[in-house]
């Protein structure tokens, strides 16, 4: 995982309204009072973040006012990152906090099963040989019957294997699988016992000229057994129609470049039923289903008094609504449905504190705390409306600390005290819960069944304040949080959160040694309480020299920190070892780094992650040493080049020419640069006549669609969307004779063993023939392709280009990735007989 460790003080001043309390307009809380008198349901299911539909998600939620929510199989962890340098866990993190921001504008709710996005893949049988099947099923199933959902809708075809992403394919057979079995008791049993059973109604899957071959064969199909709606209905209350709602939802996939402009005007979309009952050409997709209070036993009093309060609901006075939905609150509490009890309990409760305009809030005085630390709580409440309301105690979590109070809250005067809390010593880490133990490359593994699904950590310590309305007692639960006041932004919240003692931190993720050289490791630790005295061990040696034994530390204050450095010594043969650095403090060992991400349109993510090191001892040999490096979507390429030897420097496009790059022994343009920087269609003059001079040009991957030049080379050359996923993927040597296989290092077989993830991807499939293919490789059951490595002579240089995913293998430390990439960057620089008498 790569390390981003930044201080609790370097903060992004945007993220001040990450955390924000909601507080709700009379518009948006008479648009809730609407979904509380609607009792129906929808699960939409995919595989990835992204994948969902949010024109639909945003129709049933904003204009059925249906119970909404996403169930996305992964966290989307194989993707790229068009933001960041995270990849991978990291990665998934950060997607898994872009469907919550898109939820919360579309108004749906976020679920995941514990599937690992380990990349693309061309079938399903494939995804479900490396996901353990049954469990993701089990998590689908688990999903269906805790959501209890009348309809099920998904987003792609079960029957698409080989057309699409073999994850997409799969999130529908399984979504099918799941509708079939989730009303059996005897299919996971213990699930059933701990929530019961449910059969869904019906399941449709929304398709669209897309899944035909053209927009006419679309056009032409018969569409009889289709629920059609038109999505871009205006809302009046929000001031924005549904398809523009649903463009700001969608633009929350920042990671993954979805920015999207909103539209108006009609936008019609299909689902065609799969299972289940419909009438034909009937757009009610609830046709059938009861989704009125009536549905329920007990529930026909409650929906005439609800209805009640839709009807006469003032906008000047929310709070004169507040009497009745008191009452309606406490004839929901007596349902003996206790799915509909939970979920409409909270939306009133929620309703009811927005009516009054309650504002309650528990405020800690650091943004990190440790468990068994005693932390200042500043509590407030204040009630904004003429309705009498009373504060009769304060209860802090997980741990009652009940303080009584039995105050009065009259109108606009607000409630503030401070109080002393000791978290408990057994308390979680608010990191999350995903990563908490190592998974497969398949799946993650979750300890906690009661966490599998969430799409976050659960927050443990919360403040419950206990509200009498007309003599009726309602608890309010509100998140612990930290909250200051930045010069520029003003008030900023940021989430609370629950680390160790000590954080334990390398710089990096992977270490190479490019020859017999000791290189210094800084490890740096950070005392998150104060007195923290104790000793940091390098680890366990295996064939490698670390000095010193050990370094001594004490009496280190809350956020102090201290680098101590361990010189490495690599061995005499090509090695891997894992460096894990040990503190020890009062008999308890720390060995995991607390670390930070922060992005502006997500809160501030604080992860407790294990903290290790890859130390990797090459036997290569390179030529040349300035590569000038041009960014694309951001990778790890340039610091692997750096830990070779080289020196990188980033090119500035603005001033780029072929006399100012002559200084480079070769320029290196990182992956899909030609998909994201448009200013490179007007420098390809230049870098091709830097390599007429003489130089190498190395271009990594770009995807086929969205180039910003159809003139990638100086001769003829066309992407496509060949790749090969299987990274133990045979190699074939095509040409076992070019410079590239032997100088200055001796490529074999051997070189592609340990590739993580996949081999390359969007390989070209068409070139001139002043290419020279070099590799050929194919996943099972597929043709050969041969475009992953393109070599061809221009000038007195050499232009080269490389689907490999080189920007994977640097971070995972592979060796023959490190060594094949210095033998392109040493092309042209070999002596005469290198090419045959080099062996290293």
């Amino acid at each position: 995982m790569r390390k981003l460790f930044c201080h609790i003080l370097i903060l992004v001043t945007t993220l001040a309204y990450a955390q924000k309390p909601e507080k709700l307009s009379s518009s948006e809380i008479y648009s809730e009072i609407e979904k509380l008198n609607f009792l129906g349901s929808v699960l939409y299911i995919a595989a990835h973040p992204d994948d969902e539909n949010t024109r639909l998600i945003s129709y049933f939620s904003n204009e059925l006012n249906a119970r909404t929510a996403y169930l996305s199989l992964t966290r989307g962890d194989g993707g790229q990152n068009l933001i960041g340098p995270q990849l991978r866990e990291l990665l998934g993190v950060i997607r898994t906090q872009e469907l919550l921001a898109a939820r919360k504008i579309d108004g749906g709710e976020q679920f995941f099963t514990r599937a690992n996005d380990f990349g693309y893949s061309k079938t399903p049988e494939e995804t479900l040989s490396i996901w353990n099947e049954e469990e993701v099923l089990k998590d689908v199933v688990r999903a269906v019957r805790k959501f209890k959902p009348d309809v099920i809708i998904n987003r792609f075809d079960a029957n698409s294997a080989g057309e699409t992403h073999g994850h997409h394919t799969s999130s529908a057979i399984l979504s099918s699988r799941a509708f079939d079995l989730a009303g059996e008791k005897d299919k996971f049993p213990q699930l059933a016992e701990e929530l019961g059973t449910w059969q869904p109604k019906k399941l449709f899957f929304n398709t669209s000229p897309w899944f035909y071959e053209s927009q006419e064969a679309f056009d032409a199909a018969d569409k009889s057994g289709f629920v059609t709606f038109d999505t871009g209905v205006y809302f009046p209350l929000m001031g924005m129609s549904n398809t523009e709602i649903a463009s700001l939802s969608r633009s929350q996939h920042q990671s993954q470049g979805f920015g999207s402009t909103g539209t108006r005007g009609s936008a019609a979309e299909y689902i065609q039923l799969l299972k289940g009952d419909h009438p034909m050409n009937n757009n009610d997709v609830f046709h059938g289903i009861n989704t009125e209070w009536s549905r329920i036993k007990g529930g026909k009093e409650i929906g005439k008094l609800l209805q009640k309060v839709q009807e006469n609901f003032d906008f000047k006075d929310p709070a004169a609504s507040v009497p009745q939905l008191v009452n309606a609150y406490q004839l929901i509490l007596k349902l003996e449905d206790q799915h509909w009890k939970k979920v409409k309990s909270q939306q009133i409760k929620d309703i009811i504190a927005a009516s009054l305009g309650l504002y309650l809030e528990a405020i800690t005085g650091s943004p990190l705390a440790t468990p068994g630390e005693v932390i200042k709580l500043d509590l407030e409440a204040i009630n904004r409306s003429d309705i009498n309301a009373e504060l009769v105690a304060v209860k802090i979590f997980p741990v009652e600390k009940n303080l009584p109070v039995d105050l009065s809250l009259a109108n606009n005067t607000p409630c503030l005290n401070s109080v002393e809390y000791k978290i408990p010593k057994k308390v979680d880490f608010t990191s999350p819960y995903w990563l908490n133990e190592p998974g497969s490359l398949g799946m993650y593994k979750v300890e906690n069944s009661e966490n599998i699904g969430l799409p976050e950590t659960p927050r443990e310590l919360k403040a419950e304040f206990r509200i009498r309305i007309n003599g009726v007692e309602i608890p309010f639960q509100r998140e612990l949080k930290y909250k200051y006041n930045d010069p520029v932004t003003g008030e900023t919240y940021l989430p609370f959160e629950i680390v160790p003692a000590l954080s334990v931190t390398t710089e990096a993720d992977v270490l190479v040694f490019a020859d017999n050289a000791p290189k210094t490791i800084p490890v740096t630790i950070k005392a998150m309480k104060d007195g923290i005295s104790g000793t940091l061990f390098p680890g366990k040696l295996n064939g490698w020299k670390i000095t010193p034994e050990k370094h001594l530390f004490d009496s280190l204050q809350k956020g102090e920190e201290k680098t101590f450095y361990f010189e490495v010594f690599p061995p005499e043969a090509q090695d891997t070892y894992i460096f894990h650095p040990v503190a020890q403090v009062a008999g308890e060992k720390y060995d995991k780094t607390v670390m930070q991400m922060a992005y502006s349109h997500i809160p501030l993510q604080t992860l407790v992650l294990p903290n290790e090191t890859r130390l990797v001892k090459l036997d290569i040999q390179k030529r040349g040493n300035l590569i000038g490096y041009i960014q694309g979507a951001g990778d790890a390429v340039p610091q692997g080049l750096l830990q070779m030897g080289y020196e990188v420097e980033n090119i500035d496009l603005e001033n780029i020419s072929a006399g100012a790059l002559e200084k480079f022994d070769a320029v290196v343009i990182g992956i899909r640069a030609y998909n994201t920087l448009d200013i490179l269609k007007y420098k390809q003059p230049a870098l091709f006549e830097y390599v007429n001079r003489g130089g190498n040009l190395v271009i990594q991957y770009n995807t086929s669609r969205g180039l910003v030049t159809d003139e990638l080379a100086p001769y003829n050359l066309k992407l496509s969307r060949d790749r090969v996923t299987d990274e133990h993927s045979k190699i074939t040597f095509l040409a076992p004779d070019h410079p590239v296989l032997h100088y200055p290092n001796k490529i074999t077989a051997k070189d592609f063993e340990g590739w993580v993830q996949e081999r390359g991807l969007y390989f070209p499939d068409e070139w001139a023939k002043e290419f020279t293919p070099i590799l050929a490789m194919n996943d099972k059951g597929e043709t050969p392709k041969k475009g992953s490595l393109l070599i061809a002579p221009y000038g007195k240089g050499n232009y080269i280009y490389t689907g490999l995913s080189f920007f994977r293998e640097f971070p995972a430390g592979v060796p023959g990735a490190f060594r094949l990439f210095a033998n392109i960057l040493s092309l042209g620089k070999e002596t005469p007989s290198a090419a045959t008498n080099n062996s290293k």
